[in-house]
């Protein structure tokens, strides 16, 4: 196939693949907010609802939640302005970014194949190449390990990351093919990769292993470490190298501020969570089964972590052993490399491995899923003939639309706080789980089932030791209020105030006191609650 009409077959594959990625994805349009993060960075984020310059020095100069990622309060800032607090926009927002990356995604896997597979792009029917991006690109886009990138209104770092990488990585390609060939604007493609690198950086710090993952391509299947040799390949990298080191100390020196490392794990456990991380992303890349929104690190530590950590190890040595043949391993680091920086080993939340974490890590079994099928499909009808032919693409398709309807089935999981942590109850169900729906059955006037919940919180987290357990009395004793249920109140007020006596339980307890006609008993409480006032609120120990 030429070259021209390769590059405009990738374009209009790129624009199908992209228009199918929407369509899947507009049933998240009808998802809300969920309270797992979406409080703090829009509903409760007052910094977004400005477009000014005050917003901008905001957004460079803090680190709100954690992270430093001006261009994703900008983009939230902006879904303000036009949407409000209206869950549609910021949704549609995340759609279209993620159906624009499907689209790059496709183009780069062109990129790709033209440097990996010559010979066989050369020689390849033109509706088997464009069937191959195509293949590409919807499993990246449409699997269901996206879902939680997408239909979560909070991961717009995602979303937005994945399009400024993906940039940068199309750029740099388009840079090495025009440097290769003598080509005009070599040099403004490498500047506008480099750009591209800082805003994905801008926007999430995960991109900061591109340098190394550039280094990889230019080994397999760019051919520039032979080619050029080491050094040359090496100070063409010191910008992206530049960036990806002060992005990397700067993210350090945040999370030891805000104490985001100590959670007092030690080295062993580090390694088997994030050698059974790197198993689970595997097997749910393969068998996307079992996908939910939270996953937790359980405490102990199951020996199937460790079983599964020694499996990891063992593949990685397999790929090791087999670097010879550069297309294995370079597919192997390419899904590896954006895990390091969320593996275990600079572990900062509860979570044991995420969904969403594969966002960058998924394209490159991808492209070499398409790849694989430009070099074998041809070779099969010479084996077996055209009905091998047809059995795998045959094959190849249902995947992908099995694929697209569990993707759409987890679209659901995300239509509010209650369909969300349900979810997560089925599957692993802990004490937080229960709370936060606890939470959305007030929020939706169901106080009882509210207590419910806040009952099942409380038991597991009284059973694990959790110290702040006295919260949950607190949150269970405003919901009983509200249920009519005013002794009940009092004495889970009474409770919490014995082990934390906070002057917001005086007034709440007050409020119930006062609901039974115990005036005096209730007017000494609010003399202790001062101007505490308001809903219930989480107190840290």
């Amino acid at each position: 196939m030429h070259a021209k009409t390769a590059e405009n077959s990738a374009s209009r594959v790129a624009l199908v693949a992209g228009l199918i990625c929407l369509l899947v994805y507009l049933r998240a349009l009808g998802c809300g907010f969920v309270n797992w993060d979406d409080q703090d960075y829009i509903l409760n984020n007052i910094a977004i609802r400005t477009l000014d310059a005050n917003l901008v020095s905001w957004a460079f100069t803090n680190h709100a939640v954690g992270w430093w990622m001006p261009l994703t309060w900008l983009s939230f800032a902006l879904d303000y302005h036009f949407w409000g607090l209206n869950p549609l926009g910021y949704h549609l927002t995340n759609i279209v970014l993620h159906a624009v990356n499907t689209g790059l995604v496709v183009l780069i896997a062109a990129r790709v194949a033209n440097y990996a597979v010559p010979e066989s792009v050369s020689d390849c029917p033109r509706w088997l190449f464009a069937g191959a991006l195509l293949l590409a690109g919807l499993l990246f886009g449409i699997h269901p390990l996206r879902v939680e990138s997408v239909a979560w209104a909070t991961e717009r770092k995602d979303v937005l990351n994945g399009l400024f990488f993906f940039g940068a990585v199309l750029a740099y390609l388009r840079y090495v093919r025009k440097r290769d060939t003598g080509g005009a604007g070599a040099g403004r493609d490498y500047l506008l990769a480099v750009v591209l690198f800082c805003c994905s950086l801008m926007a999430k710090q995960v991109s900061v292993v591109l340098p190394v993952m550039l280094l990889v391509l230019d080994w397999y299947p760019l051919d520039r470490l032979r080619r050029m040799g080491l050094r040359a390949v090496l100070l063409e990298k010191v910008p992206f190298l530049a960036l990806s080191v002060a992005m990397t100390v700067f993210t350090i020196t945040i999370a030891m501020q805000d104490n985001a490392l100590a959670l007092g794990l030690s080295f062993g456990q580090r390694l088997v969570i994030s050698g059974n991380a790197v198993f689970e992303y595997v097997r749910l890349l393969l068998y996307p089964v079992g996908i939910i929104p939270v996953y937790i690190i359980p405490q102990p530590i199951p020996g199937a972590y460790t079983a599964k950590t020694i499996i990891a190890v063992l593949v990685c040595v397999g790929v090791a052993a087999g670097w010879k043949r550069a297309w294995l391993p370079a597919i192997w680091l390419c899904f590896l490399l954006p895990l390091v920086p969320v593996l275990a080993f600079t572990q900062n939340g509860i979570q044991a491995f995420a969904a969403r974490f594969t966002y960058l890590p998924s394209v490159a079994p991808s492209i070499a899923t398409a790849l694989a099928l430009i070099v074998f499909l041809p070779k099969l009808a010479g084996a077996v003939g055209r009905w091998g032919q047809f059995f795998v693409v045959s094959l190849l398709v249902m995947v992908l639309v099995l694929y697209g309807l569990t993707t759409q089935r987890l679209i659901s999981v995300w239509h509010d706080s209650g369909t969300f942590w349900t979810r997560v109850i089925e599957y692993q169900p802990f004490d937080r789980a229960y709370f936060y729906r606890g939470l959305f059955h007030v929020d939706e006037g169901a106080y009882d089932a509210a207590v419910s919940d806040y009952t099942a919180s409380l038991t597991l987290a009284l059973k694990d030791g959790f110290p702040e357990a006295f919260n949950i009395y607190a949150f269970r004793g405003e919901a009983l209020v509200k249920a009519g249920h005013y002794a009940d109140a009092v004495a889970d007020f009474t409770t919490a105030i014995d082990r934390s006596p906070h002057p917001l339980y005086f007034h709440h307890r007050g409020l119930a006191l006062q609901a039974q006609g115990r005036m005096a008993e209730a007017a000494a409480d609010f003399l202790r609650a001062g101007q505490a006032r308001g809903q219930m609120r989480w107190f840290p120990q």
